[in-house]
Parts: structure tokens; C-alpha cells; sequence
């Protein structure tokens, strides 16, 4: 009879030490970060965070969809180490800035904007506005933002000296 006592008691105390090993995560918080992370790479606005084996993301995405995905990646990179996923991703309304590589459409905005900067001499070719002259430099903010606003591939002004 003692010997029945004693195989409940083993069989209950096993079952319960393995349904607890079985519930309880085995993976860090470092090592589970490292797994969303990878997850969700192809979406490089996105930063991860885990603490408990709670994911939490920030960041942008462009659309609803796009935020739906990188929660759905997050939370299949480990479902047994995920115990949540908080997704504070924004959406991103703005539409992308269109690059002006139209060099005929720059040159006449460039020299209109740079008609106040006598000193400076700009030329254009394939949507990249290179600089050069001279100019204060109290100035230079001035022209590399009126020249940015333009939206050119780029404003190259390594060649513009500052006096």
C-alpha cells in the first residue's frame, strides 16, 4: 500500500515537473531579438526591442499591410519564445520625395534660385548639381537648402570654397 502512495506521488511530481520545463522558454531575450530581427530585415525602418519575451517594434512602414506583415514575421520567428508582440510601427503617410534627373527642367531652376549668389557657378549633368565659386559662410546653409529643395540626385558643393 505504501509502495502505491509512493508511485501516485512520483507520477504526479514527473507530470507536473514536465508540463512546467514543457510551458517555460528556453531562449533568451537576446537570442529571441536576434530572431525577429532577422525576421524582419527586409524592412529596414523597423527596430526591435525584447524584454520577457515580449517583442516590441517601432519604427515606419508604408502601408497597413506592410505593418500587419512585420508583426506576422515578428511573431513566427520563434512561436514558442514570442509571448506577444507589441507593434508601435507607424504607418508612413507621406508620399516618397520624386528625384528631378530632368537637367533641362534643373538648370532653369538653378539659375533662378542661384541669381542672389553672384559668387557661385553651377552646372548640371544627369540630375547632379555641382557647385563651385566662392561664398561667405553664412551663406552656405542658405544655398545647399534652396538647392536640396529642387530634389536633384544630389548637390555636390566640394567644390565651392568658403571665405
Amino acid at each position: 500500500m505504501n509502495l502505491k502512495k509512493i508511485l501516485s506521488i512520483a507520477l504526479v511530481s514527473g507530470t507536473l515537473l514536465s508540463g512546467t520545463i514543457a510551458c517555460k522558454s528556453n531562449i533568451s531575450d537576446a537570442d529571441l531579438k536576434a530572431k525577429v530581427e532577422t525576421a524582419v530585415q527586409a524592412n529596414p525602418g523597423v527596430t526591435v526591442e525584447v524584454k520577457d519575451g515580449v517583442v516590441t517594434l517601432n519604427g515606419t512602414a508604408n502601408s497597413e499591410d506592410e505593418k500587419l506583415q512585420i508583426e506576422n514575421a515578428a511573431k513566427a520567428a520563434d512561436s514558442k519564445g514570442v509571448k506577444s508582440v507589441q507593434n508601435n510601427i507607424v504607418v508612413n503617410t507621406m508620399p516618397p520625395v520624386e528625384i528631378n534627373t530632368n537637367d533641362a527642367d534643373l538648370t532653369a531652376k538653378v539659375t533662378e534660385f542661384t541669381k542672389d549668389f553672384p559668387t557661385v557657378k553651377t552646372s548640371i549633368a544627369n540630375g547632379v548639381i555641382t557647385v563651385t565659386g566662392e561664398l561667405e559662410q553664412v551663406r552656405i546653409q542658405a544655398l545647399k537648402m534652396g538647392l536640396d529643395a529642387l530634389n536633384p540626385k544630389k548637390v555636390d558643393m566640394s567644390g565651392l570654397t568658403v571665405k
